[in-house]
Parts: C-alpha cells; sequence; structure tokens
C-alpha cells in the first residue's frame, strides 16, 4: 500500500486542509482538534462526510461522540474499527517497512 494512501494520512490531509482556512499549518498526531479548535462542529459534520465518501464505513449517530473526533489518532482509530483492520504505524511520506 502506499504510506500516502494510508487512513492516517488522508485523515491528516483533510484536517490540515480545513485548519488552513483559520490559519493553522501544522498538526500533530496527538493535538486536540475540539478543544484546540482545529475542527469545530461544522468541520466535525464535514469530517464525517469525508470519512464515508473516503472509506468502506458508515458513522452512526452512536459513533458521534467528541472521543472519537479529539484527534487524527482518534479518528484513525474509529475508522480502522468501522473497517476491522489494524492501524498502521508507517509516518505518511514514508515508505512501508517490507519483512525479509
Amino acid at each position: 500500500m502506499n504510506p500516502d494512501s494510508s487512513v492516517k494520512c488522508k485523515i491528516r490531509e483533510f484536517v490540515l486542509d480545513y485548519a488552513r482556512a483559520k490559519g493553522t499549518t501544522e498538526v500533530s498526531d496527538e493535538e486536540s482538534l475540539l478543544k484546540a479548535n482545529i475542527i469545530d462542529s461544522l468541520g466535525v459534520f464535514r469530517m464525517i462526510a469525508f470519512l464515508e465518501e473516503t472509506f468502506p464505513i458508515t458513522i452512526e449517530d452512536t459513533d458521534m461522540v467528541p472521543e472519537n473526533f479529539q484527534s487524527i489518532v482518534s479518528v484513525e482509530s474509529l475508522v480502522n474499527g468501522k473497517m476491522g483492520v489494524a492501524p498502521e504505524s508507517v509516518p505518511c511520506g514514508q515508505p512501508p517497512v517490507v519483512a525479509a
């Protein structure tokens, strides 16, 4: 898999695109998106639409809790859990390490 197409990379790209409109150019994977006002309530709804369009998942009403949208890592965990896959540990833009 191309690391630039990983779940975390796609989520980070969405968050950074949304944050740039607010003047934010960097966001760490663990940074609180809601507390730091990187993503607001409208942003959460846009993120949900993005996630459902980008990944083969449906975000249920019961998934719409702040804990699932606190950080890039928590959103990645939600998506991976919905898809039933383990998270990738490859940083965005880095080639995956292939076991010999």
